[in-house]
């Protein structure tokens, strides 16, 4: 069974950087997109930013400009640069891979918290 392998999540004070990225475990095919999505407490699950296999990027609202995705298709590792982090910005991020047919993959997930 492949898992995604999540990493780089921790306590932060507000105006400073994180960086997440994500692994998989194994061989997954037929690939479209990757991505992160994060669930504050109480909240529903949303995107944050994908990639898609053409690089074509996507940002949430709330994150553009401050966020930045990227990934190396060698390793098929996807990233996430976070930089002038907001206490608003707190929750579980999960990783996702999607895929043209067949069930997608979730990470996980790793705590970001951001101190005022």
């Amino acid at each position: 069974q492949v898992r995604l392998v999540e990493s780089g999540g921790g306590l932060v004070q507000a105006g400073g950087s994180l960086r997440l990225s994500c692994t998989p475990s194994g061989v997954i095919i037929n690939i479209r997109a990757m991505g992160w999505y994060r669930q504050a407490p109480g909240k529903q699950r949303d995107m944050v930013a994908t990639i898609t296999r053409g690089g074509s990027t996507d940002y949430a609202d709330s994150v553009k400009g401050r966020f930045t995705i990227s990934r190396d298709t060698i390793k098929n590792t996807v990233y996430l640069q976070m930089n002038s982090l907001k206490p608003e910005d707190t929750a579980i991020y999960y990783c996702n891979v999607a895929r043209y047919t067949g069930n997608d993959y979730w990470g996980q997930g790793t705590q970001v918290t951001v101190s005022s």
